[in-house]
């Protein structure tokens, strides 16, 4: 294909990018583009699978939601190019050049190649990007499980919650990087160098440390099961409160409490689960009821409809987690962080006090969320009729038909108009 046929078609996209009439959106799936100038267009949704970009001059262009799939960009020149959600599955990247690039939310996981002989097997490509150019370059929650990074150089590069599962980082260059919330789980660490790094909440269980530099590297919170940090330097290193191995999995310490729950206490044992590392743990629909997870860390959890009446949750952190239709009843969550949490229909009531004997007391033991962080949470739905919220923060928070009647909303700091839309007087 010529250069000119070549601008035709990249015309015609950004006028389908621009909903002008004779748009068209550009597909170059299986083109040869070796070497071609396409830097600081706006190729943003373009089709590329299985191209040959080896070499392009990509620098300052928008390839965000571009299918790039098994695409061949050994050598390219990508810096601060726009790669945002990018599917980049397979693609080889070899000495490829990320300075600054932006591939955040992109998938660079292994992709398979179908041949069309039905008789032939898939072929399974992993990402390559060994001694890619990535310094400064933004890959925030992108998806980079099982890739070939080895010799990359990574300085000072943002992977804030990046899955880097199984990959080959060894000989990295990840110098003062951004790698808070990733998860390292099984990755190849050898010879990477992570001074000054940035490794809080990081998972790194079953990766190989050898002769790998974490010098002056965050490592607060950080998940190490089954990890021997013998072959590592870790001077200077911050390594208070690291998680190690649970002495059970989540799922036998949910059965034995669930056992506790129902015999009152004769089989069984109570989860004691104070300052336990669970973020991003799927505990949807499990019966945690009388707990103690005072002071874990449940960030990004998955706990839509899970049971927590009268558990313990004082100071814990549940930032992002999803407890829509929760049974919350009588929780405690005085002083903890829930901002940016899905509390959708979830039910913060009283729980009735009863005596030995099983009677009503006729006393209430209210859900306490004194002190809560509850700002841009979504409580859409969600009751809290007699709750004490004293002294919560609100701000951003979606009230749409929150029941607050009857709630203590001293000192709470609220968005007046977001109060109008809850709950909180009784209706006739």
């Amino acid at each position: 294909m010529t250069p000119q046929e070549i601008l035709q078609i990249i015309q015609r996209h950004e006028f389908w990018l621009e909903r002008k009439p004779g748009g068209a959106r550009a597909n170059l799936s299986g083109m040869n583009l070796s070497g071609f100038n396409l830097g600081e267009l706006n190729l943003q949704s373009a089709k590329f699978s299985g191209a040959n970009l080896s070499r392009c001059i990509l620098a300052g262009t928008d390839l965000s939601y571009c299918d790039l799939f098994c695409v061949n960009l050994d050598a390219a020149d990508l810096r601060s190019a726009m790669l945002h959600r990018a599917d980049l599955r397979g693609a080889h990247l070899r000495n490829a050049n990320f300075t600054g690039a932006n591939l955040k939310e992109a998938d660079l996981r292994g992709g398979a190649l179908i041949s069309g002989n039905p008789a032939s097997p898939a072929t399974m490509l992993r990402a390559d990007l060994s001694f890619a150019e990535l310094d400064s370059a933004v890959l925030q929650s992108a998806n980079m499980s099982g890739a070939d990074l080895s010799n990359a150089t990574m300085v000072e590069a943002s992977l804030e919650g990046a899955l880097l599962c199984g990959a080959n980082l060894s000989g990295v260059n990840l110098r003062g990087a951004k790698l808070d919330g990733a998860d390292l789980s099984g990755a190849n660490l050898t010879g990477t160098n992570l001074t000054d790094a940035d490794l809080t909440g990081v998972n790194l269980t079953g990766a190989i440390i050898a002769k790998t530099n974490l010098s002056r590297a965050e490592l607060n919170r950080a998940i190490l099961t089954n990890v021997d940090l013998s072959g590592a330097d870790l001077t200077g290193a911050h390594m208070a409160e690291t998680r190690t191995t649970m002495s059970r999995s989540i799922k036998d310490i949910i059965r034995d409490h669930l056992k506790w729950v129902e015999s009152d206490g004769v089989v069984g044992a109570r989860a004691e689960l104070g300052k336990t590392d669970l973020s991003r743990q799927d505990l949807s629909g499990a019966n945690l009821s009388g707990a103690d997870l005072r002071g874990a860390v449940l960030v990004g959890a998955r706990m839509a409809n899970i049971k927590l009446v009268m558990s313990d949750l004082s100071e814990s952190n549940l930032e992002g987690a999803d407890l829509e239709g929760a049974v919350l009843d009588g929780i405690n969550l005085s002083n903890a962080n829930l901002s940016a949490a899905r509390l959708r229909g979830a039910q913060m009531g009283s729980v009735d006090i009863k005596n030995s004997e099983g009677r009503s007391t006729g006393r209430l033991w209210p859900a306490n969320l004194a002190g809560a962080n509850l700002s841009r949470a979504d409580l859409s739905n969600a009751m809290l009729s007699g709750a004490n919220m004293a002294k919560a923060d609100l701000t951003g928070a979606k009230l749409h038909n929150t029941n607050l009647i009857d709630a203590n909303l001293r000192d709470v700091t609220v968005d007046p108009s977001q109060l109008t839309l809850a709950v909180t007087t009784k209706r006739d």
